[in-house]
């Protein structure tokens, strides 16, 4: 009984052996079947060594200031690609002992790794025996992905990237392929490559990284957004501190360093996306002239470039220490002004007022009015909060913006570029928006006249008029001066005032002004109606700025420069900016005369609260400018060798102050005092940009005249009486004959 029970357990061992050997046998038929068809091409094509050898990664053009500072990116994928002199042994050590200790030794794939994912994680569904991929084999994972195909879907990857791996190690050397993987893996945040990495987390090259600081990178790979130091850092110390361990465990760190290292706390020096934001308006702009540059070099020599793909280098003429500057003068001013505005607003009910003619009332949104939680941008900074829809639309309805520009007048070279609040949330650049120009028109009148033979000393009428050729206007001074009499022509644009303005203005004739606003690069659409003496035209900063550069430079009018260089991923050049030339746009002699009217308008007329609050020294000479109803608010201010001009307001016209918190005194000029107050305060930058007008010293500015003469009402009524006013003279020689007004072409 018991031989024939134990000839049946042998007989049924060796089935069971019989079958498990078969299956064996199955499972290597399959596995070879399987790798052959992968091979074939079946589950789609695999790249071949030509390809391999030939590996470009795309890599972001970096975007440089003046002095090198990095200041933006253009990418389609962050990546900033180092070469193996870039990379600390360090960082290889961690590397190879946390993702591939057997690296030196194998081919490709690690035999015993690629048995043990087989068996334990693909079979025995195991899976903490983890993945093991070689970093070849993670290569080709970041560099081609992974298909579909099923049930076999994670099979057929393996195979793939085992193979592609092999061939991979057949055509680079070992050193080739830590490149190769360290230049495309991923850290999460739209960052490819250790180099994009180093600088974003660390603010420093990859050479410079130092031990702790590579852990911490070779940590994020396992799962770049679960360890990322700055969103997790306590679990980001934690995996670094595993790598500086498995450094340990290979040999590469002695206890006591290990132990050392792991007490240390992550020490970020974070250079992401918002700390590039500061020059989010500027980037935008160079982004786009760089296209058109290499537009030209592409029909010049059929070499075509990627701005975003090919690491180029663009070197711009940005100053970081002014940018800077005005960034800070523009949100501080802001943030103390936009609580003001917002009272006057809510005591005037003019929320109530734009609900009811708002377009969005059309929306669905509107009407349903959802709670939404997000970040927000304000003037204190961004912050996350909760707010209905028509609170947040209301809150950036309401929102007073600015804009900087500065330049160098004699290169025009842009010094610093502030479009608005913040490039990512308001992204229109105002430094391009047209908006009414106000009194920053003035010297160009002014200027103009001088051109056609008038000077400083010639007196203006300042007695109230009312042109009834041009629908009964009258013009009236702002800070209602109602002497009558006549003005200096100094005296009148010290002051602002309004009335002589006009009277200029039709002293000169509209020819004249409107050459001399032709050659300073200004639109002269409304040069024929007199109301744009006194800032009733559309003009943007942009164009504003380099025209008050013209008198900055003694007459000479250069347009603004803003990239010096582009240079190839290799620091081939391929651009070079020649020098700006300078035009002639007024005479010297008139560039002196407004120069010196503007010093005294910032010595004691509309900009004296430049020294009296800010208590700045240079010799400035500046305008302000504020626009009907106190939506736009302007200065400029410049020195020989730096303009400097801002607009403050709303999107809306409609949304302003309706008192003397709106004026360009009060709204803008600050935004100005607070930037040369920094640029005194810094010895180096004092040197360079608060200098004097030496080119002055040839010419001769008369102003020593007295700034007003009385008339009696006598001699006025005689005077209106025997000479017909230069407003109806004008209005006549604009005004067609009755045959011209017949015969004219109707439109």
């Amino acid at each position: 009984m018991a031989k024939k029970r134990s000839k049946k357990g042998k007989g049924r061992g060796r089935i069971a052996l019989k079958v498990v050997l078969f299956g064996l046998a199955l499972a290597v038929v399959a596995f070879f079947t399987l790798m052959q068809l992968v091979s074939s091409g079946v589950f789609g094509e695999l790249p071949g060594e030509a390809e391999l050898g030939n590996i470009r990664h795309e890599q972001a053009t970096l975007v440089l200031a003046a002095d090198g500072t990095l200041i933006g990116k253009i990418f389609a994928q962050d990546r900033t690609n180092i070469r193996y002199e870039d990379l600390p042994q360090h960082l290889i050590d961690a590397l190879v002992s946390t993702e591939d200790a057997r690296f030196f030794e194998h081919a490709g794939v690690d035999g015993r790794s690629y048995v043990r994912v087989f068996f334990r994680t693909l079979l025995g569904r195991d899976r903490s025996g983890g993945g093991g991929s070689t970093i070849s084999q993670q290569i080709v994972k970041n560099l081609y992905g992974r298909g579909k195909h099923g049930l076999l879907t994670i099979p057929v990857n393996k195979m793939k990237e085992a193979l592609v791996a092999q061939r991979l190690e057949r055509v680079l050397s070992k050193n080739d392929v830590l490149v190769l993987y360290f230049n495309s893996v991923p850290f999460g945040e739209n960052t490819y490559g250790i180099g994009s990495a180093a600088q974003r987390f660390f603010g420093k090259p990859t050479k410079r990284l130092r031990v702790e600081e590579g852990a911490v990178l070779v940590g994020m790979l396992k799962a770049n957004t679960s360890y990322n130091p700055r969103l997790h850092p306590e679990r980001s110390k934690d995996r670094r501190d595993q790598v500086l361990e498995l450094m340990h465990d290979r040999g590469h760190l002695d206890r006591a360093v290990t132990d050392s290292l792991r007490k240390r706390v992550i020490d970020l020096n974070y250079t992401g996306g918002d700390v590039l934001d500061l020059y989010g308006y500027f980037n935008q702009h160079v982004a786009d002239e760089a296209r058109l540059i290499l537009k030209d070099i592409t029909k010049a020599t059929g070499k075509q470039y990627d701005l975003e793909k090919d690491g180029l280098r663009i070197t711009t003429t940005i100053d970081p220490a002014l940018q800077q500057l005005a960034y800070d003068a523009a949100h501080a001013h802001l943030a103390a002004m936009q609580p003001k505005l917002d009272r006057e607003l809510r005591s005037g009910k003019v929320r109530a007022g734009w609900e009811k003619k708002t377009t969005h009332r059309k929306e669905r949104r509107w009407k349903s009015n959802p709670i939404y939680t997000g970040e927000l941008y304000d003037h204190d900074g961004k912050r996350v909060d909760t707010l209905s829809y028509r609170d947040s639309l209301w809150h950036y309805h309401r929102m007073l913006n600015a804009s900087v520009l500065m330049m160098d007048p004699t290169s025009g070279a842009v010094r610093a570029w502030i479009g608005g609040n913040d490039h990512r949330y308001l992204p229109y650049d105002l430094v391009n928006a047209k908006r009414p120009v106000a009194s920053t028109i003035k010297p160009i009148v002014y200027a103009a006249a001088i051109e056609g033979g008038m000077s400083p000393c010639d007196y203006l009428d300042n007695s109230r008029q009312t042109y009834a050729a041009y629908d009964d206007w009258t013009p009236d001074n702002f800070d209602r001066d109602t002497i009558e009499g006549s003005v200096a022509m100094w005296y009148a644009l010290t002051r602002s005032m309004n009335r002589p303005t006009v009277d200029l203005y039709f002293h000169t004739g509209t020819d004249t002004l409107r050459k001399v606003m032709t050659d300073l690069g200004l639109p002269t659409t409304d040069v024929s109606n007199p109301a744009m003496a006194l800032g009733a035209t559309d003009i943007a900063l942009h164009d504003l700025v380099p025209a008050y550069g013209a008198f900055a430079n003694g007459g000479q009018r250069v347009v603004p420069q803003f990239i010096t260089s582009i240079s190839d991923a290799q620091g081939k050049v391929l651009y070079k900016a020649k020098k700006v030339k300078t035009t002639r746009a007024i005479k010297e002699q008139t560039a002196a005369d407004i120069t010196a009217m503007l010093q005294r308008a910032v010595n004691e007329g509309t900009g004296a609260s430049l020294r009296s609050r800010y208590g700045v020294t240079g010799p400035y000479a500046g305008k302000t400018g504020t626009s009907q109803g106190y939506s736009d608010a302007w200065f400029v201010a410049y020195t020989s060798n730096l303009v400097i001009g801002t607009w403050v307001g709303a999107f809306d016209p409609d949304i302003h102050f309706t008192s003397a918190n709106g004026t360009g005194g009060q709204l803008a000029l600050p935004i100005v005092g607070r930037v040369l107050k920094g640029i005194e305060a810094e010895p180096a930058l004092r040197k360079k940009y608060v200098t004097g007008f030496a080119w002055m010293e040839a010419e001769d500015v008369a102003m020593n005249c007295e700034p007003r003469l009385t008339t009696s009402a006598v001699d006025r009524f005689v005077q209106k009486l025997f000479r017909p006013s230069r407003a109806d003279t004008a209005a006549k020689e604009d005004r067609p004959s009755f045959f011209q007004r017949l015969f004219q072409k109707k439109e």
